[in-house]
């Protein structure tokens, strides 16, 4: 065990940081988003090293997108602002439409490309969860009750993605983030503002 410890201890502290990073989402506090930029820099080592090569992707651009997320908790949202906060609120039927078909498009051409033009692994699934993260992400820095729904089926697929390429603690995190998700859902469905 300690000479897998030792082997993985970059994939061992991501793990230990993206825990964090959640639980700080769950609790609404913005540091949540600096914190996700040290897990995805420390993620895009680790996923490049087992050519997940989406997921690098994903990760680089989860620096980008929790860098809009810091910015949007702390100054965006206009009349969704109470008490210099942003508050938690729903997605029309419209949007949620929207989303999904951004992501199965943006699943499919990237995972023809991997699958075409590179030697990743699993490209057509690691593509889904990589544009459904994105969604998820988005849904995330705007504060709606539904990108925990999104995090949770994003999060049984990667959970055996990992599994499969032997990243168990990665397979772990995935799975304490599965938890996470349903107690995140709760905890901000408690201070959701419905759209006027």
């Amino acid at each position: 065990m300690f000479e897998f410890l030792i082997n993985n201890w970059l994939e061992a502290l991501s793990t230990v940081i993206g825990i964090w990073c959640v639980w700080l989402l769950i609790k609404e506090n913005v540091l949540t988003f600096p914190l996700g930029i040290t897990y995805s820099i420390t993620a895009v080592v680790v996923l490049a090293q087992v050519n997940l090569y989406a997921d690098v992707v994903l990760n680089l651009a989860y620096i980008a997108m929790n860098a809009y997320g810091w910015y949007f908790w702390l100054y965006g949202g206009g009349e969704r602002r109470e008490a210099d906060q942003l508050t938690v609120a729903t997605t029309s039927p419209l949007l949620v439409w929207q989303l999904l078909a951004v992501t199965l498009v943006g699943a499919l051409a990237m995972g023809w490309l991997f699958d075409n033009y590179s030697a990743a692994d699993l490209a057509y699934l690691d593509s889904l969860t990589t544009f459904a993260s994105f969604v998820a992400m988005w849904m995330t820095a705007q504060k709606y009750l539904s990108s925990w729904v999104a995090w949770f089926i994003i999060d049984v697929i990667q959970i055996g993605l990992y599994s499969y390429k032997g990243l168990y603690f990665y397979a772990f995190l995935f799975f304490v983030y599965l938890v996470l998700a349903v107690l995140g859902w709760r905890a901000w469905r408690k201070h959701l503002r419905e759209p006027a």
